[in-house]
């Protein structure tokens, strides 16, 4: 077993409560990467640790599913909408537009100092807002919406984010004429 460091300690009191051979390997996961925003190599050596796996057998489940991530989340992400409405509505331009700004090159991406990352949405319902995004900030769980985008607004709402503006500037950005 290796060395006890505090960053084990953390995880292993994160999924005590999960059993072997009860179906938790979802939970365990959810409940790490609910708390640290994402999925380390040692998180996923305790989980298998707490459950009787091999660390392969977490990081396969993880790997499976888009929502897990297994690099530290960006400061903000937002979330592209790639629903039909969306997408009939220029959304495919929104997303270019965000990209190019941030200097990214695709979804999902992460800036180089980690203040903010597009990742790929799917319809949320809110169609009568499209084209769409929604701003995620992880390390305190909030979302806000932002509807109704152009280029030009998705440009300055992006640069804002870029620039280390918060949510609520960011948002402010996309009001201005």
């Amino acid at each position: 077993m290796p060395l006890e460091t505090e960053a084990r300690a953390q995880i292993r009191a994160l999924v005590a409560e999960f059993r072997p051979e009860h179906g938790d390997l979802l939970a365990a996961m959810h409940s790490v990467q609910h708390h640290l925003g994402y999925l380390s190599s040692e998180a996923m050596e305790v989980i298998a640790e707490q459950l009787g796996l091999f660390p392969a057998e977490v990081y396969g489940a993880a790997s499976f599913y888009e929502e897990f991530r297994f690099t530290p989340p960006a400061q903000t992400n937002i979330r592209w909408c790639s629903g039909p409405a969306c997408r009939l509505k220029n959304g495919g331009g929104i997303r270019d537009a965000i990209l190019a700004t941030l200097g990214l090159h695709d979804i999902p991406g992460d800036t180089e100092d980690g203040r903010a990352g597009v990742i790929l949405g799917q319809c949320n319902g809110a169609c009568e807002l499209a084209p769409m995004v929604w701003l995620e900030q992880p390390s305190t769980h909030r979302i806000e919406f932002v509807g109704n985008l152009n280029a030009a607004r998705a440009v300055r709402m992006a640069r804002a984010l870029r620039d280390g503006a918060t949510i609520e500037a960011s948002i402010e950005e996309t009001k201005r004429a």
